[in-house]
């Protein structure tokens, strides 16, 4: 059995998407934005799921009347199904109540874990990480949701689990990452460039070379000229006027979707309102002629008949790209996010980074 933690009010949507990516694919509701499947995953095509904020691999339900009897249970799964001598991550949380619930119960387990594990087990302490960067193939995962204060799901994920099926489980705790706050920027667009970086694992660093694509009025413009990069905007209406005049940003003005750059370029970024299909064969393009290293790009939807145009992405991207993700980020409205690393032409895998792996989930 496997959980899926979505955001409440898109749980027909996630329905919908396990039907097109498993046949015959069932989804049971246990809670707003927590779902149960059956699904067989299988670790050599590690499924894309847009509308999955978390996926929480062979859960188990679970059940303890006290901090310490939660405990115990997280105590014996830690000291008995992961990997000796391996890092290893642990994420509580609680799925009841409204926001903030369940908080102090959460730190309350973590703390009596670690006193547990430092009596009895301080190896395996010292070998928690508290990272939130992109899991390892050495790194396992250790999941606990409590959807009551005494029952709950506890997820465990020995490496190189996490690994595999790193497009659909993330490394913050239920997927969820809070949104920046910057208010000298052009407007809150730029929150889902920040989030984007933060779950490919990858920044936009100083003398790289972004072209911004449907730039104005130029957040995500703005993200990269604060970081040192050059920008080539594009855009038919110039940029906020600061903008404008910084020595390291280049405007065009134009048909974002007609431009091509004159070599390859470190970064593609693209905002731009369109229509989803467009957006999607734009990325395509754009890795197919590695015209970038990177690329972060917005698929905004008109409605919810446009869910289903999101699957060329997962079929093409996954030829293409040495990582690459496709998710509905925290910070995005009716749209969502697909970012990643082009494989270099001379080293494309056809059948993507995952063809050694024959196990099943």
């Amino acid at each position: 059995m496997h959980l899926l933690l979505t955001e409440p009010g898109d749980e027909p949507f996630l329905c919908d998407e396990l039907k097109r990516t498993f046949v015959g694919a069932e989804a049971e509701l246990l809670a707003p934005g927590l779902l149960r499947t059956d699904v067989v995953l299988q670790s050599t095509t590690p499924p894309v799921l847009a509308f999955a904020r978390q996926l929480l691999p062979n859960a188990e339900p679970v059940s303890a009347a006290s901090i310490r009897e939660w405990s115990e249970r997280l105590f014996e799964a830690v000291a008995s199904r992961l990997p000796e001598g391996q890092p290893w991550r642990l994420h509580l949380a609680a799925h009841y109540g409204g926001e903030g619930a369940g908080g102090n119960r959460v730190r309350f387990i973590r703390e009596a874990l670690r006193e547990q594990l430092r009596k009895r087990r301080r190896q395996r302490l010292r070998l928690l990480e508290h990272a939130e960067t992109p899991f390892r193939e050495t790194t396992s995962l250790v999941q606990l949701l409590l959807t009551a204060p005494d029952t709950g799901f506890l997820s465990v994920a020995p490496a190189p689990l996490p690994w595999q099926l790193r497009r659909c489980v993330w490394p913050f705790v239920k997927g969820e990452l809070p949104v920046a706050s910057d208010k000298a920027a052009p407007s809150r667009a730029f929150t889902k460039l920040v989030e984007a970086e933060q779950r490919l694992g990858l920044r936009i660093a100083a003398d790289e070379t972004c072209v911004d694509l449907g730039a104005c009025p130029g957040s995500w413009s703005y993200v990269a000229l604060n970081r040192g990069a050059r920008v080539i905007a594009v855009d038919r209406s110039p940029l906020r006027e600061d903008l404008m005049a910084s020595p390291r940003l280049t405007f065009h003005q134009g048909d974002a979707f007609k431009f091509t750059p004159e070599a390859s370029v470190d970064w593609l970024l693209c905002d731009v309102i369109a229509a989803p299909e467009r957006s999607v064969e734009l990325v395509l393009d754009w890795a197919r002629q590695r015209r970038c290293r990177r690329f972060i790009v917005t698929i905004k939807f008109k409605g919810q008949g446009d869910y289903g145009k999101l699957e060329p992405l997962k079929h093409g991207l996954a030829a293409l790209c040495d990582e690459f993700f496709l998710t509905r980020l925290c910070a995005n409205k009716n749209e969502a996010c697909v970012a990643g690393t082009v494989s270099p032409a001379e080293t494309e895998l056809a059948k993507g980074p995952f063809a050694a792996d024959k196990e099943s989930v």
